[in-house]
């Protein structure tokens, strides 16, 4: 049964090794290890607000880049609003403008086609007279082919004068 129970010098001995590993452990190793677990910890905590602070950061952006985008859109829309009505403004001067010269065109056009009318009447009247004067001419001519029938035209005229 010795080797199921140790001996008692031997578990001395073994106390005393124990002993000795432990204060050296306790002495150099277990400060050595603590530090840098608490060094790891550190760096894991500084992560964690680094990312923290990232994140915020990050939401910050994001708002802000909506409000930028919201604020473009809005300056889009007003400035699509604002062609708009140049466009329609400028489409209604031109039509005006065009109205205009229409008017100014037609009023010239009539006025134009008024005094050839003019003409066109004076230059009539004149062919008339002129036709009327020679047709009053040749039958003149012919109804006064004798002398006593112009003497009879002659004092008739004379009456009507007075």
């Amino acid at each position: 049964m010795s080797l199921l129970t140790p001996d008692l010098g031997l578990l001395f001995w073994m106390l005393v090794a124990f002993g000795i590993v432990f204060f050296v452990l306790a002495k150099y190793g277990w400060p050595v290890i603590v530090g840098m677990v608490e060094e790891r910890s550190n760096f894991i905590n500084n992560s964690v607000k680094s990312a923290q602070e990232a994140n915020l950061r990050l939401a910050q952006m994001k708002e802000l880049s909506e409000e930028i985008m919201a604020k473009a859109r809005e300056e889009q829309m007003q400035m699509l609003q604002e062609a708009g009505k140049t466009r329609d403004a400028i489409v209604a001067d031109a039509k005006n403008q065009a109205r205009r010269e229409a008017d100014k065109v037609m009023e010239n056009a009539l006025l134009s086609i008024e005094k050839k009318k003019q003409e066109a009447m004076r230059e009539m009247q004149q062919q008339i007279a002129i036709l009327s004067i020679d047709i009053a001419e040749k039958v003149l001519r012919k109804e006064l082919a004798d002398q006593q029938e112009q003497k009879q035209l002659v004092d008739k005229l004379i009456e009507e004068a007075f």
